[in-house]
């Protein structure tokens, strides 16, 4: 099952993870296995990858940055091919993510002995590109009716799903807010108006997709490898000047 119908769909570059996500939920389809639990399995996966940077193993730990990748994809790939839609999952899903990129980051800056403050400013650029990725990916998914569980707007504590306790999704939903909001702020203060227009074409989205999570791990794991430590927070600070740049081209395309 897919996050959006077919005349949508686009060149994820994010996403490259999606076929293999695809085949481990599929082989958990009926089994006793939760998406909450393959979660849990991409936590640690993103761990040791944490691990492995603090060793200095950085080949291994680009293999852990992209099954992390993989397992992060395939959280929602079982939850949608079990039918168990769950604001719990997500909330939880968005939060071990950003546990997960603040810690890989403060590690990078360590062992690269980079400055703990640009450290702090790359991770703060990380999360906008994201965020405004996702933003754009959300409002996409609700115009062309596809998969609904990450809202346009966190501004409100969702109604729990069958199989799932209120307060779990409040609670969740709670931390997330305080999490995420400020960066979610952010992104509609400089775009407001997006969700009230057509969709953005499929070249803009493949485009933005280099600012998705999986793109992003993929990126950091490769500077890892080819002996580019020192650049990551760089890179990624740098890699934030084109945010103005694509939401000025998306009016302009659209309006």
């Amino acid at each position: 099952m897919s996050k959006l119908p077919q005349e949508n769909k686009f060149l994820d570059l994010s996403d490259y993870g999606r076929p293999i996500a695809r085949l481990i939920a599929q082989a958990l389809k009926n089994t006793r296995f939760t998406p909450i639990d393959v979660t849990i399995s991409f936590v640690i996966a993103g761990l040791l990858a944490i691990i492995s940077i603090i060793y200095e193993n950085y080949w291994i730990a680009g293999f852990f940055l992209v099954l992390k990748s993989i397992l992060d994809a395939a959280d929602g790939e079982l939850a949608r091919i079990k039918n168990t839609p769950s604001y719990t999952g997500r909330f939880l899903d968005s939060i071990c993510d950003i546990v997960l990129n603040f810690i890989l980051l403060m590690v990078i800056t360590q062992v690269s002995e980079t400055s703990f403050c640009l450290g702090i400013l790359a991770f703060i650029c990380l999360q906008l590109q994201g965020t405004l990725y996702n933003y754009y990916y959300a409002i996409l998914r609700a115009q062309s009716n596809g998969d609904t569980t990450s809202r346009i707007f966190e501004n409100e504590i969702p109604i729990a799903f069958p199989g799932e306790k209120q307060r779990n999704v409040t609670f969740m939903y709670q931390l997330y807010r305080l999490l995420y909001g400020g960066f979610d702020k952010f992104i509609y203060t400089f775009d407001p108006l997006v969700s009230n227009q057509k969709t953005n074409p499929n070249w803009l989205m493949t485009f933005l997709s280099i600012f998705g999570l999986g793109f992003q791990l993929l990126l950091i794991g490769f500077l890892l490898i080819a002996g580019l430590k020192i650049y990551v927070s760089l890179i990624l600070i740098g890699l934030t000047a084109l945010l103005p740049i694509i939401i000025m081209v998306r009016r302009l395309r659209l309006n």
